[in-house]
């Protein structure tokens, strides 16, 4: 068959629109989360309540599957090619290689990721990490309400979800969204924020506030001003023993993006 001028054309157009739906495929959908204010975590700041400008966070965690096209655009956060200040020797070492997640599900969250990798990430999208306190104020909520914390169900859902085995080997979307329309804030995995250290060590202990190296992760985040709280006191010695360049089985990330 003879290839014309305007089959050329037509055959390049359906190209650049097949790719187009691809990447729009792997792209994560965002929610804008309302300004507001509340009290954070372990207690009200001396400024008093923290107060939150508007924002957008990604409806999903970040995925084995968007992962690896990040991975593809950028060898150097390849797992045998990265370099042992971002992240240590158990980055991605549940994949099977370098581009290859094996049996895992490409819909679940990749997880085994670093601070530093997922930063990269992130502003490879146009994206940022979300704060801490982005973090919390979007995970304080339930189905119904903006701010949850004091619902006995909801604290007993966060319990369970600590005794529940391999949650992060389900896919994204696996727990219904919450009031802001964000999935997985609780009950699939932990997720990196870009400034945790920042909440608990001083500036002494962190040497220098401005080294990516010394900040910390957050993840499931919830009221935890009564020292009771069992929950508090998990995510809280998971938290402390973490560094940026740490990777653990359940530990992934999502991002968010200023309005």
């Amino acid at each position: 068959m003879r290839i014309t001028p305007s089959l050329r054309l037509a055959i390049n157009l359906l190209s650049v629109l097949t790719v187009t739906l691809l990447n729009a495929q792997q792209t994560t959908p965002m929610q804008t989360i309302r300004s507001g204010s509340f009290t954070p975590l372990y207690g009200s700041t001396e400024e008093g309540n923290v107060k939150i400008a508007a924002f957008q966070l990604d409806r999903f965690a970040v995925t084995n599957a968007q992962y690896l096209d990040f991975l593809k655009q950028n060898p150097s956060y390849q797992r045998s090619q990265i370099k042992g200040l971002f992240a240590t020797k158990s980055y991605l070492s549940h994949w099977k290689g370098n581009l290859d997640f094996g049996d895992l599900n490409p819909q679940a969250p990749v997880t085994n990721i670093s601070w530093f990798a997922a930063k990269k990430y992130c502003e490879c999208q146009g994206k940022r990490l979300p704060t801490l306190e982005e973090w919390e104020y979007v995970a304080m909520a339930d189905a119904q309400q903006m701010d949850a914390r004091e619902k006995e169900a909801y604290n007993q859902y966060i319990l369970a979800w600590y005794e529940t085995p391999r949650t992060y080997l389900n896919p994204v979307g696996s727990t219904p969204k919450n009031y802001w329309g964000v999935y997985d804030m609780h009950g699939l995995i932990w997720e990196w924020v870009f400034d945790y250290n920042s909440i608990f060590l001083s500036g002494e202990s962190r040497k220098d506030k401005g080294n990516d190296e010394n900040l910390f992760c957050g993840s499931a985040s919830i009221n935890a001003s009564d020292l009771m709280d069992y929950a508090a006191f998990m995510r809280y010695g998971f938290r402390g023993s973490l560094r940026a360049n740490f990777t653990t089985k359940n530990l992934g990330f999502r991002c968010a993006k200023d309005l």
